[in-house]
């Protein structure tokens, strides 16, 4: 959508009235032109938030991941972890760790056992990059998951430190993957 890039009303105009178009991918665009202008309003990130269609919900909370935002937007984040769709669990994950959202562990915890291995991942990335000790168990249990999960929680458990986490890592580097194991192996050089 050009009037993203643009600074006149009427372009303003335009990326207002798309937010609420009937074609989901016009909603997209302009959430991302709206970002980029800095002209969004809280109820725009809800309305985007809980939209019928998963790509504007997964978007809006890319898009936020890197946006300083209020408690009920905040919140409303934290309920995606709940989502049906498996992408936008996805999304809410990776947005609360970069935001490095502590109110969130316990959720994560539980997102870190959902049933699609991509979401498992998503939390226990986030977990990791929220460095909360509540976390610990949940990353340290991630090592008995799928192959991606497993390198995922080496690499989390990069900010955690005891002896817990070297009996972790002692038992990953003998993983039968090789890269969980070159993850370990990264990890223990640095």
């Amino acid at each position: 959508m050009r009037a993203g890039f643009a600074s006149d009303a009427a372009s303003l105009a335009l990326i207002r009235s798309s937010l609420t178009d009937a074609s989901p991918r016009a909603r997209v665009l302009a959430l991302r032109a709206g970002a980029r202008r800095d002209a969004l309003e809280d109820v725009d990130w809800l309305r985007a938030l809980y939209d019928t269609d998963p790509e504007v919900r997964r978007d809006a909370l890319v898009l936020l991941a890197e946006r300083d935002v209020p408690e009920d937007v905040l919140a409303a984040v934290r309920g995606a972890l709940t989502d049906a769709d498996p992408l936008v669990v996805d999304a809410a994950a990776f947005a609360l760790g970069e935001r490095g959202d502590a109110r969130s562990v316990d959720a994560l915890c539980v997102t870190a056992t959902h049933e699609d291995a991509r979401c498992r991942e998503a939390a226990v990335a986030a977990l990791g990059a929220i460095g909360d000790e509540r976390a610990l168990p949940t990353i340290i249990a991630a090592l008995e998951d799928k192959a991606p999960v497993r390198r995922r929680a080496v690499v989390a458990l990069s900010n955690f430190e005891g002896d817990e986490v070297d009996e972790a890592l002692a038992r990953a580097s003998e993983d039968r993957d090789w890269q969980v194991r070159a993850a370990v192996e990264q990890l223990t050089r640095d």
